[in-house]
């Protein structure tokens, strides 16, 4: 088993972007190399704006590249009706729209970039574990369909032909989603940008952001950046300029493994459609194929310590059993992410002050959903930034109470959801 993302393992290199140095000029800068900067980048650019990216590390090196790749153009767990309830209409519309369109984004920059099967739009599956699971599914599916989205409720008859498992009450399909080799999309999201004319940076962690005449400055101990506007992407990060976007999130660990490649008779079983699954179950049960046939899947730990071999062992037990293949497979990769989780499981655009806005919260649906807001962002960057135009309402910066044990909560909800799950199934 080797460490290490299988992305890093199989991808061309990035363009070789250089750390920033001296003192450079920009209409906006951006802070973080992941989807939602690069995409920001990336329509600013193209609308020709000065616009320059800092990134810590490697283009991808954070929660874009170590991702397990799913394309799902659905909230974790917010729908039209919660959305409505949750937002103004407006709001809950604009929202909507940004989560509905996120997989057709994703995939129309894989065809630029020439991806190929690491990139294949084949739909999303959503299987019920429960039959509460699957009504609560079907109504989720009559509001998708009124807004004229490509979603429909499949039987469990269907389901268990699409996975060879019996145990679903049936399943919301959404054939705009599908999968991507995520590492792959960031580097050549990242060399999209620079052609477009983005000044993209490595290796160029920003320790502050500070008010500088009429615009900011932002300090690398290499460069100094100076720009009207800035725009914080940096994920569940809390170091340097990313310490007050950080605060406002909980980091979730999420373990990811890729097994050998299957055999074409078990591919033809789990995945005949080659469809990712994501299931309902709190205690989530994930699986899809890469280009090789390898199955991905992920989990959390109960007890995050030291975890990565254990978990690594656990996630190929259970798609060993939940999937009824021959015997356990080999695990050739091992890793982990960070997802940043909101209170209200819901994305925000934090306005810290006039000017220097940070976005945040994926929540486990990061490859559609922020290459969507991204590009929303960034296009309200190049008409102004007038707070009232932005994609999202803008809120002050509000950190989690009590942050430290906040991390511990998710550990709680897990155990707790996992007896839930067991109950409901046997029910079932």
């Amino acid at each position: 088993m080797r460490t290490g993302t299988l992305w890093e393992a199989t991808t061309a290199p990035s363009p070789p972007f250089g750390p920033a140095s001296g003192h450079l000029e920009a209409d906006v800068a951006i802070v973080g190399g992941g989807f939602l900067g690069l995409s920001a980048a990336l329509a600013l650019a193209e609308a020709g704006v000065a616009v320059t990216l800092l990134e810590a590390g490697e283009i991808g090196a954070g929660a874009s590249g170590q991702n397990a790749g799913f394309v799902v153009p659905h909230f974790s767990r917010a729908d039209p009706a919660t959305l409505h309830a949750a937002l103004p209409g407006a709001h809950a519309e604009a929202l909507l729209s940004l989560v509905s369109r996120g997989g057709d984004l994703v995939f129309a920059l894989a065809g630029r970039l020439g991806l190929g099967r690491d990139a294949q739009q084949t739909g999303w599956l959503q299987p019920a574990h429960s039959a509460a699971a699957a009504e609560a599914i079907r109504r989720r599916v009559a509001l998708w369909q009124e807004r004229g989205r490509p979603v429909r409720f499949l039987s469990r008859e269907d389901i268990a032909a699409r996975t060879g498992m019996a145990v679903y009450h049936g399943a919301l399909e959404d054939s705009s989603g599908g999968a991507v080799n995520p590492l792959a999309l960031a580097r050549g999201m990242a060399r999209l940008a620079a052609q477009a004319g983005a000044a993209i940076h490595v290796a160029s962690p920003v320790a502050s952001v500070r008010r500088e005449g009429g615009g900011f400055r932002l300090d690398t101990g290499r460069a100094h950046v100076r720009a009207e506007r800035v725009l914080v992407a940096t994920n569940a990060a809390s170091a340097g300029a990313a310490r007050g976007l950080g605060r406002t999130v909980v980091p979730l660990t999420v373990y990811q493994i890729a097994t050998e490649p299957m055999a074409p008779a078990v591919v033809e079983r789990i995945a005949p459609r080659r469809q990712p699954v994501s299931d309902t179950r709190v205690n989530i049960f994930t699986y899809r194929l890469d280009a090789r046939d390898r199955l991905i899947s992920g989990g959390m730990a109960l007890v995050p310590l030291a975890a990565e071999g254990r978990m690594a062992r656990r996630i190929a037990a259970r798609l060993a059993a939940e999937l009824e293949l021959p015997g356990v497979p080999r695990v050739d990769f091992a890793w982990r992410g960070t997802a940043a989780m909101t209170r209200d499981a819901l994305p925000a655009l934090v306005e810290h002050a006039p000017g220097l806005f940070g976005a945040v919260g994926c929540n486990g649906r990061g490859v559609g959903f922020t290459t969507s807001f991204g590009r929303a962002l960034g296009e309200w960057l190049a008409a102004g930034a007038d707070p009232r135009a932005a994609p999202l309402p803008t809120v002050p910066e509000r950190p989690v109470p009590l942050r430290g044990l906040a991390r511990l909560a998710p550990s709680a909800v897990l155990l707790k959801g996992i007896l839930a799950d067991r109950r409901a199934m046997r029910q079932g």
